[in-house]
């Protein structure tokens, strides 16, 4: 799904997913779809309560999973404590700052990744999350 403010295109682009359109979701929707854009739940949930108040946590979530199971965003998970929902869904790794929090999208051109390791028996592919962290160098 690309990102779009036209919010009968935003219906009819869920609804061409297969997602039922409630009023919440569709909140959602609109705030994540703007730009693409790494949120995590708490920052998305923040955002889509100054539009709607009675939008909860649970259902952030749970649209945030659906929208993830229709494959309209990506899940990238940062550290074990720290996951964030990325709207751009093309193929591309991320540079992280960890000390800001920043993601910056990096192409897979300019990442040189040429081959893969030999995979298990009976496996594929099913896609590569690459994560560089990155911190500034301290000068002594």
């Amino acid at each position: 799904m690309e990102p779009t403010t036209a919010m009968p295109d935003l219906i009819d682009q869920l609804r061409g997913c297969g997602i039922t359109p409630t009023k919440q979701r569709i909140t959602i929707a609109d705030v994540l779809f703007q730009k693409k854009q790494h949120v995590s739940a708490d920052q998305l949930l923040e955002i889509v309560r100054r539009e709607d108040a009675t939008v909860s946590r649970a259902t952030v979530y749970n649209t945030l999973n659906l929208f993830l199971n229709k494959k309209l965003i990506k899940a990238l998970i940062i550290d074990k404590s720290k996951v964030v929902y990325d709207t751009n869904t093309s193929i591309h790794h991320h540079i992280y700052n960890v000390e800001t929090g920043e993601l910056t999208d990096v192409s897979p051109e300019d990442l040189g990744l040429s081959e893969l390791p030999q995979l298990p028996s009976g496996f594929e592919v099913e896609g590569t999350d690459v994560v560089i962290r990155v911190r500034r160098t301290h000068s002594t």
